[in-house]
């Protein structure tokens, strides 16, 4: 299961909301790339893909496919507005090293 904060669950649906996409879900995956070898992927989509797993977590559908799962269940999606940048972070336990901007990632 992927967690997500509230501050994570507000922003997604802020974004939402002034995209008019309320009727999606969002998908996070892992994709080959970065500086640490592996990145995350946001993105909204209407539907999920047949071998998703689907689950709501405060008001947010999200979909993973299992091959991206096995990466990263457990993992607390956030979001962060202060000082020291904006945008959503991933806080990983199965990430083993991650780059410094932590958008990337092994395992």
């Amino acid at each position: 299961m992927i967690h997500v904060t509230d501050k994570a669950a507000g922003q997604i649906k802020t974004i939402m909301q002034k995209e008019g996409l309320l009727d999606h879900g969002l998908r996070v995956a892992v994709i080959g790339g970065g500086c640490s070898g592996m990145s995350y992927k946001l993105a909204f989509e209407k539907e999920p893909a047949g071998e998703d797993k689907v689950y709501e977590e405060k008001g947010v559908r999200i979909f993973v496919d299992g091959k991206s799962y096995l990466f990263l269940n457990g993992m607390t999606l956030d979001f962060s507005d202060g000082l020291n940048g904006t945008g959503f972070s991933f806080l990983n336990p199965n990430a083993k090293s991650t780059c410094g901007c932590g958008t990337s990632f092994s395992a």
